[in-house]
């Protein structure tokens, strides 16, 4: 999703990058751009994707949220920080512990709320068992399921 003028408004577009400019500013969320996320897709690109898509489909379809919470939580939902194709050490699962990780390098850089943690922490339903409490976490899943398929099938 990019953002031209047809998919949002100036207003709408001045929103998602104040908190664009508000987490890229004095945080590690540019470290983002040093790891693949699907197919040639770094994780940087994702989550502005995923945050883009998220906003555009509340907006779309007048889901009201809180639109800084949301476009903050997407940015942040996989601010894990590493490279998660390389053998993982303790043999763990990325899809199954990444959200408790991205939450833990958030909170070291970022004062969330408690619905932007909600968010990170259960972005990856139904794979983790924990559904989201908020309308935000819930547009999250189905954004990032929608990007994360495309970056596959497309490879880019």
């Amino acid at each position: 999703m990019n953002l031209q003028k047809k998919s949002f408004n100036e207003e709408e577009r001045k929103i998602f990058f104040s908190v664009l400019k508000e987490i890229s500013k004095n945080s590690r969320f540019h470290e983002c751009n040093n790891y693949i996320q699907h197919g040639n897709t770094t994780v940087k690109r994702h989550c502005i994707r995923v945050a883009a898509t998220a906003y555009y489909i509340a907006l779309k379809a007048g889901i009201k949220v809180n639109e800084r919470e949301l476009i903050r939580g997407a940015l942040l939902h996989d601010y894990f920080l590493y490279d998660w194709h390389e053998k993982l050490l303790r043999n763990q699962i990325h899809g199954f512990t990444h959200p408790k990780t991205a939450l833990q390098e958030a909170l070291k850089d970022f004062t969330l709320s408690k619905r932007e943690e909600n968010m990170i922490l259960h972005h990856m339903f139904p794979l983790t068992p924990c559904p989201p409490k908020y309308r935000e976490g819930w547009l999250l899943c189905l954004a990032d399921k929608i990007c994360a398929t495309r970056e596959t099938i497309n490879r880019r």
